[in-house]
């Protein structure tokens, strides 16, 4: 199976006055495509060609020869989980059972942002701000570069990019900002939701 670039489920002028349309396209049409490229030129013609994207992702962090197809096959799945995370008109307190798991691991939805925009303020250099289920309880954490929860055993609920790329055009070096603007407009409550029910 080679890896596709998908669609965003939105149109690029979805998410304004937030994430510009302009964002969207070279964050999607030229970043996001560029790691599928990227990475189904590695795999051509070895047995991974026929694997499927998590398959290679997983493959590729058990073996240090493969660094190259992890970073950008990571961050093909990182950016495929990431245009899920957002949807229009989101953002704000969460509704469901997410709901009730922030308030009982995190104590507040206040606590829960908080301490989200400090990992993902925080995370130096290239990264992503996680909200996973590990071992049962909500965590936040913040990966380097292409890592993802994916590969360490954790459930990925949703994400925020903060590689400069995701908000350099709109908030230039105003990561807080960004990060502040994703939580209160962006989020996608329903797709955490549906991830803790898989």
């Amino acid at each position: 199976m080679t890896i596709q670039l998908p669609e965003l489920p939105y149109a690029k002028d979805a998410l304004a006055p937030h994430i510009s349309a302009q964002t969207l396209e070279f964050h999607h049409d030229k970043h996001h495509a560029a790691y599928v490229t990227n990475a189904n030129k590695i795999i051509a013609g070895t047995p991974l060609e026929s694997a499927s994207l998590e398959e290679i992702v997983q493959a590729a962090a058990a073996d240090a020869s493969k660094k190259a197809l992890f970073n950008n096959a990571g961050q093909v799945w990182n950016h495929n989980f990431l245009w899920n995370s957002m949807t229009p008109n989101g953002g704000g307190a969460p509704t469901g059972d997410i709901a009730d798991l922030i308030k009982s691991d995190f104590g507040s939805y206040e606590t829960f942002v908080e301490t989200f925009q400090t990992t993902a303020v925080g995370q130096f250099g290239s990264g992503w701000a996680w909200l996973v289920l590990d071992g049962g309880k909500l965590k936040i954490e913040g990966t380097a570069n292409a890592d993802t929860p994916l590969v360490h055993g954790k459930k990925p609920l949703l994400t925020a990019d903060v590689w400069e790329h995701a908000y350099y055009l709109d908030y230039q070096n105003r990561r807080p900002d960004y990060v502040k603007t994703f939580l209160a407009h962006l989020v996608n409550w329903n797709f955490a939701n549906a991830n803790l029910k898989k």
